[in-house]
């Protein structure tokens, strides 16, 4: 069992623990009945469907070859570098430039890139995101990914339920009152769980798709057009899978960056310019930076 198995196995528990602590609170033993049996229901539906759920939340469809050669092409190389199996490719219909990978594993993964992204980045910079997705797809970090999403609607639900159906009910102030402490907590208990798991997973994945890609300043050209363009446009995303896309599509609606599900863009280019540095340095062949 790799590394990411076994957190995706913690997260699961971690899910499940937490289901049976708010239907005990909420309902005492029937309460945590109910909860065991909504947490294995949506257990199985993260792992197995969950990457289905995100797609087709955001319309996502599927793209031939013969509808796009262009993109076909350049998943197909960097799969074939990577040495995974060539995920399906997607493609979402609206201005937001920006793109994710979901899936269970990379035999069941799927690369997913909206038409704003295709019209602002020339082909070498979509080449650097699309292995920087890989990357995601290869480290097999994409289920936790969606699990994560998963975890952050299914909590609210929970809660939603058991105060309407169970504590609202109840003529305890007391579990009223937790109730509602619960419906202000869990979207910040779900929000620092998707921060803690993505944004290490943000930089890992920079490095290793630079190294796929071998262009580590294609990447940071990229990132650098992509933060600005979801900057000056207001997204329709939920903030339950913001965290999947490759920058924060819902930039400047946080805190100052407090719950920030990505780390700071100008983070990620130096190191990715630091790397590229550390490229030349090594004599490897990088392709020419295009302005």
């Amino acid at each position: 069992m790799n590394g990411n198995s076994i957190k995706t196995f913690f997260l699961l528990l971690l899910m499940t623990i937490f289901f049976l602590l708010i239907g005990e609170l909420l309902g005492g033993v029937k309460g945590m009945q109910v909860a065991l049996i909504f947490a294995i229901i949506t257990n199985f539906i993260s792992y197995f469907f969950s990457d289905s759920m995100v797609l087709a939340s955001y319309k996502a469809k599927p793209v031939s070859q013969e509808q796009d050669p262009r993109l076909h092409s350049i998943v197909t190389e960097l799969a074939m570098e990577a040495k995974i199996p060539v995920p399906k490719i997607y493609k979402i219909n609206t201005n937001m430039p920006n793109a994710f990978a979901t899936g269970r594993n990379p035999q069941h993964a799927a690369v997913a890139v909206t038409e704003g992204i295709l019209r602002i980045l020339d082909d070498r910079e979509l080449r650097g995101v699309l292995a920087h997705e890989l990357a995601h797809v290869k480290n097999r970090d994409i289920l936790i990914s969606c699990i994560a999403a998963t975890f952050s609607g299914a909590i609210m639900m929970l809660v939603r339920m058991g105060f309407w159906f169970g504590g609202g009910r109840n003529k305890n102030n007391s579990n009223i009152i937790i109730a509602l402490l619960l419906m202000i907590l869990a979207p910040i208990a779900a929000s620092l769980i998707q921060m803690a798991i993505s944004r290490s997973r943000e930089y890992i994945a920079d490095a290793d798709g630079a190294k796929i890609s071998g262009d580590p300043l294609a990447l940071a050209s990229a990132l650098r057009k992509l933060a600005y363009g979801n900057s000056r446009q207001q997204n329709n995303v939920s903030e339950s899978t913001a965290h999947m896309f490759i920058v924060n599509p819902l930039t400047g609606k946080n805190l100052q960056g407090l719950f920030s599900t990505h780390p700071p863009i100008d983070d990620r280019i130096k190191r990715l310019e630091k790397m590229a540095g550390v490229f030349n340095k090594s004599n490897q062949e990088t392709p020419k930076v295009i302005y």
